[in-house]
């Protein structure tokens, strides 16, 4: 399984998904690492709209799961329908949150999930 997280530096979630510049890719097999890897991600520059929800999603067309610490709705929506599933969470470090998805212990929270122009 494939997990991307929405990341600014590789270490941390990103509190608001359409900002990151990067994913931040790990395989798993077997709940061991197999690999990690940084991706660039199409992203909004200062607020800047220059690219379509598809174009933010093209570079985890591999992945299963997106971890993200807040997205609009339209985003979400355009993640569920590449096939991801998507889970919002307050806790940014991505080691410990990909522990917690693993032991299946992540606390989501929906309200991170948000009407689009509202962080």
């Amino acid at each position: 399984m494939k997990i991307a997280f929405a990341t600014e530096d590789g270490q941390t979630i990103s509190a608001h998904f359409g900002q990151a510049p990067y994913y931040k890719v790990i395989y798993v097999d077997d709940g061991q690492i197999v690999s990690q890897e940084v991706r660039a991600k199409a992203h909004h520059d200062n607020g800047q709209h220059s690219h379509t929800h598809a174009d933010m999603f093209a570079a985890i067309h591999d992945c299963q799961v997106l971890i993200v610490g807040g997205m609009g709705t339209p985003a979400h929506q355009a993640a569920l329908a590449h096939g991801l599933q998507v889970v919002a969470t307050g806790q940014c470090d991505i080691a410990a949150v990909l522990q917690a998805y693993l032991d299946g212990t992540l606390e989501e929270n929906p309200l991170l999930i948000h009407p689009h122009g509202r962080h």
